[in-house]
């Protein structure tokens, strides 16, 4: 069966992008001798933090996180902060009217979290990682801020970890939260090393996503979850933190859900095609339902409730995810 009216591939049209482009001027240097690294350390002992941005060059409401805390002369009062924009080469290359372009500049940078791979080289985000690797590693806590292709609520991802869900729990926002297993393409940085562990060796990782690319609320949505997640690591105190960042706070989510990824939909060529232009969230009741086609197969959801994560069909071609399968609870 190929693609008809029954199915759209509406999602590929031009969306419109809002959020300018920030100017990193200065401090895109770095205080660490790795462009585009940044490290403080508190008066008291705590834990080494991070929080990277920039993990793909599009995604610019991290950016603008990262931006804002460093004019804000922002620093720990206990452990070690380190912010980190990471794929600068990608952001340099990046345009409103393609900003798909500007995602990577040779390869996923999130995707080369192996050791094996960061010491085969051979791409500039194989380098890149190399380069970001003694931080990650040394890191205790880790926020990876990213974006999304379509307009969509924030998602936060945590891994199977239950340390990484109770974090979670504990920042109190946003409303979903994913639980995932991990990319069939590649590791990512927030399962890197330490990371990826299931037992709690005290480390915790999240990586969140903060909305379209091109909307004005992702940065707020990602300020929002620095300030949450440098209170809960007590890096800084409420208090502090809100003095230094007025207005990044914004209210907890009224409840939050668990969305326990089950399995993705690869998509065999770029000719997938859904159904109707879904947005994400969708709890479709009934097992069964046939969704997209994918190259003459039916995609059908695979048991009753199943709520879809993350649907787009923008970078669809062979091998790609298109969307994710959950169930849902309520924390």
């Amino acid at each position: 069966m190929s693609p008809t009216s029954r199915f759209t591939r509406a999602q590929v049209a031009p969306l419109s992008f809002d959020l300018p482009c920030p100017e990193l001027g200065a401090w895109r240097a770095g205080n660490t001798g790795v462009e585009g690294v940044w490290q403080f350390d508190g008066a008291e002992p705590g834990r080494h933090i991070m929080i990277s941005a920039l993990v793909h060059g599009n995604e610019l409401c991290g950016a603008w996180a990262l931006l804002g805390l460093l004019q804000a002369g922002l620093r720990p009062q206990r452990g070690r902060l380190t912010l980190a924009f990471c794929n600068l080469a990608a952001f340099d290359r990046f345009d409103p009217a393609q900003p798909d372009a500007a995602r990577f500049v040779e390869e996923d940078l999130n995707r080369q979290w192996r050791v094996e791979r960061m010491l085969a080289g051979g791409s500039q985000e194989r380098r890149r990682a190399a380069e970001l690797r003694p931080f990650v590693e040394q890191a205790d806590w880790l926020l990876d801020l990213h974006s999304m292709h379509e307009p969509g609520q924030p998602l936060l991802l945590t891994g199977v970890q239950p340390r990484n869900l109770a974090l979670a729990r504990a920042l109190a926002a946003p409303e979903h939260i994913v639980v995932d297993a991990g990319h069939q393409d590649g590791v990512r940085m927030r399962d890197f090393g330490r990371f990826g562990e299931l037992s709690d060796n005290g480390t915790r990782s999240l990586l969140i996503e903060c909305g379209f690319h091109g909307d004005p609320a992702s940065r707020r949505v990602a300020q929002d979850a620095c300030v949450r997640f440098l209170q809960v690591s007590e890096a800084l105190d409420g208090a502090q933190l809100d003095a230094a960042l007025p207005g990044w706070r914004q209210p907890p989510a009224p409840r939050q859900w668990a969305l326990e990824v089950t399995g993705p939909v690869v998509a065999r060529s770029e000719q997938f095609a859904f159904t109707e232009a879904f947005v994400g969230l969708e709890c479709i009741a009934q097992a069964g339902t046939v969704i997209g086609d994918n190259d003459g197969q039916p995609v059908t959801t695979p048991y009753d409730d199943c709520v879809l994560v993350m649907p787009s069909v923008r970078q669809a071609r062979a091998g790609v995810t298109v969307v994710r399968f959950a169930r849902r609870r309520l924390l």
